[in-house]
């Protein structure tokens, strides 16, 4: 179910009022409901995989109890491994069991042994990544005894199925969201306005800069070459913002979404365009992931302690494992090594925590604005091409400067109103969030005035016909 879908629109007000009307009074009602709409909302795409939502559930639930009870550290640890190989073998399977098994076969390919060895038509269950993740880091924190095991079975599957944020995040932590389900909530009309404006504004990254940017990316990106350097460029430019636009689009209805239920997701996004250097970029890129791995990989690993030499070991995993928690290809696994790349510097040099306070941009930062944004376009390339092949080709034709043509954004009429149309949507994207940058803000808050106008926008700008799903369902 797609959150700018017809079905969503009936969806969600039915869920509302009987959350709000129906069974205000009762908490365990309330979140019994919301346990049955996350997975309603779920078996929309295929019913067939919310058998994997229940196991993982009730895998981390059962070992979390265990480890309340469990004293000796063998029994500790062994507890704690079962729910990492559940967890981790489900999401192995279903999302790399064909890319290692063509990796495998490759390889000896590569000597010039030939392996005939049969791949399987697996199909990757939605938001799987997500919540594995989710539902991972609530067993570690309490192996670690930094949370108590819930004992309530409802409020801890409705956390780990909570239907705003379950296919694509935020990837929440239990330490935050897990206790809003104890508590009584009290409809705050405030809180509840302020999500409506953040869903508008979501919709409208999505419908009127994502989809309209994807028009021209899908073009240039299907491997069919002969474009001009300058329309690559723009190319790589486009997809920038279609996959902010997408995904942080996806966690601002989100976390629009729970606020009308009366729940506080984290922020996810925070503006990452704006960033001086690759590293406040990733303090500012899906903060939820970057986070997620930097509590349960990068320190545990030894972090920034120790020798410059493990430290850099340290950084180049996490990264690495991160493009490769993005997809099963080589293209993301390179996107990672790229970053890790142009974060090898800063950490060298010890600038790694540079604009950590959020301080206001100044006009003399533009030019670092401007080269963080252009790294981080080129590194796109890997992460939208299909294949690593794809990506260097993309990339050579685009250092050619052969040509500064941009006849695709123009060639015909269809072609020249895109153009107008994401060139608008960009503008105002980046108009309001450089508002907002500059006023130390979080997220973009709208008055009435400005919804109404964002709303038209929507209304006649946005991308109605064929729709495109969310990038990050595929993750």
């Amino acid at each position: 179910m797609l959150f700018n879908s017809l079905d969503f629109a009936i969806f969600l007000p039915l869920v509302f009022i009987l959350y709000w009307f129906v069974f205000k009074r009762w908490l365990s009602a309330q979140n019994v409901l919301l346990l049955v709409a996350s997975y309603v909302f779920y078996a929309w795409w295929d019913w067939r995989f919310l058998g994997l939502i229940v196991f993982s559930t009730l895998v981390d639930y059962t070992v979390a109890r265990g480890l309340a009870k469990a004293e000796k550290p063998q029994k500790r640890k062994l507890l704690l491994g079962i729910s990492l190989i559940c967890n981790l073998g489900l999401l192995g399977f279903f999302k790399y069991y064909n890319f290692f098994v063509d990796s495998w076969v490759d390889a000896w390919g590569s000597i010039g042994v030939s392996l005939s060895v049969e791949t399987l038509s697996i199909i990757l269950p939605v938001g799987i990544s997500f919540y594995t993740f989710q539902t991972l880091s609530y067993t570690i924190d309490v192996y670690r005894r930094q949370l108590e095991p819930t004992k309530n079975m409802v409020q801890f599957a409705t956390y780990v199925a909570f239907f705003p944020q379950l296919v694509a995040g935020p990837i929440e932590r239990a330490k935050q969201l897990l206790p809003q389900f104890s508590k009584p909530r009290v409809f705050d009309s405030d809180f509840a306005i302020s999500g409506v404006s953040l869903i508008i504004w979501g919709l409208f990254k999505k419908m009127v800069v994502a989809d309209n940017c994807a028009f021209f990316v899908n073009q240039i990106f299907d491997g069919s070459g002969g474009y001009s350097s300058a329309e690559l460029f723009l190319g790589a430019v486009l997809f920038a913002f279609q996959i902010y636009g997408d995904f942080s689009g996806y966690s601002d209805i989100a976390i629009g979404v729970a606020r009308l239920f009366g729940f506080n997701l984290m922020t996810n996004f925070s503006f990452p365009y704006f960033s001086r250097d690759i590293a406040e970029f990733w303090r500012r890129w899906h903060i939820s992931l970057s986070t997620w791995f930097r509590d349960y990989l990068y320190i545990p690993l030894g972090g920034s302690r120790g020798r410059m030499w493990f430290q850099i070991r340290n950084v180049f995993i996490v990264f690495l494992v991160s493009g490769f928690w993005h997809g099963a290809n080589w293209t993301f696994i390179i996107w990672g090594g790229i970053h890790a790349l142009l974060f090898l510097p800063l950490l060298i040099g010890g600038k790694n925590r540079n604009y950590i306070d959020g301080t206001r941009m100044r006009l003399r930062e533009a030019p670092r604005i401007l080269l963080t944004f252009i790294f981080v376009c080129l590194a796109w390339i890997f992460f939208r091409a299909d294949t690593v092949t794809i990506a260097w080709t993309l990339l050579e034709d685009l250092v050619r400067f052969d040509s500064l043509s941009l006849e695709l954004f123009y060639s015909s009429s269809k072609s020249l109103l895109f153009s107008a149309i994401t060139a608008l949507g960009i503008l105002v994207l980046l108009f309001y969030e450089f508002r907002t940058v500059q006023k130390n803000k979080q997220e973009v808050v709208l008055s009435t005035f400005h919804v109404i106008f964002i709303a038209v926008l929507i209304v006649f700008m946005g991308v109605y016909k064929n729709p495109v799903d969310f990038i990050y369902f595929q993750f």
